[in-house]
């Protein structure tokens, strides 16, 4: 990627990632529950899945995922439903993600991961971002290889900048309402927030 391109592209998409959507709701309800440090683990995995997305749609593959919308469809299923699950759970104060309820383990790193990953693969917006955004900065005359890699790095940078922010936010939030002894609060906002992720994958 030229300069030029380079310094249009890097806002372009920071106003994509900064946007309210599935990922960054998800970073603000892992802020609640987990804190930021922790969250990092959902935001690697997050990274990487749309990362994944991103040069799947500049190599043209999209195109065999809408031949089989089955596939794509049981992704979006089981995520939502795994979302949600955890959404009542932190409702009813239950699961590794509720705060200052018993005795409570946190979710494992890998668990973290895999929430960031799949959230990102079965993100819509995502995909629909990607193949209307990305085509008009690739100059196809030029070798591929460091464009798209100059494109992920810049993705990456940007996503990571976004989701911090957000879970920043939660764990502000979740600081505030400690000191208020509201821990069935910020477990219902959390729930609800994560529940939501899972619905918004289910209806797009």
């Amino acid at each position: 990627m030229e300069l030029a391109a380079i310094l249009v592209f890097m806002p372009t998409w920071f106003l994509v990632s900064i946007s309210p959507g599935m990922c960054m709701t998800l970073a603000l309800s892992l802020g609640i529950a987990v804190g930021l440090r922790r969250t990092l683990w959902m935001m690697a995995g997050e990274i990487l899945g749309a990362c994944a997305v991103a040069a799947l749609c500049v190599l043209g593959l999209a195109q065999l995922l809408l031949r089989w919308p089955l596939a794509f469809s049981s992704i979006k299923w089981l995520g939502g439903a795994y979302l949600l699950y955890l959404g009542v759970q932190l409702w009813r104060s239950r699961g590794n993600l509720a705060i200052g309820i018993g005795e409570q383990h946190s979710p494992s790193r890998l668990q973290l991961f895999s929430q960031g990953l799949l959230t990102a693969m079965a993100n819509p917006k995502a995909w629909a971002f990607c193949l209307a955004i990305l085509p008009p900065f690739i100059d196809f005359e030029r070798p591929l290889f460091w464009q798209l890699l100059v494109m992920l790095l810049l993705i990456g940078v940007s996503e990571f900048i976004a989701m911090t922010i957000y879970a920043s936010g939660g764990r502000s939030l979740r600081r505030l309402l400690e000191r208020e002894n509201g821990a069935a609060i910020l477990n219902r906002i959390s729930g609800s927030l994560m529940a939501a992720v899972g619905l918004w994958l289910w209806l797009s």
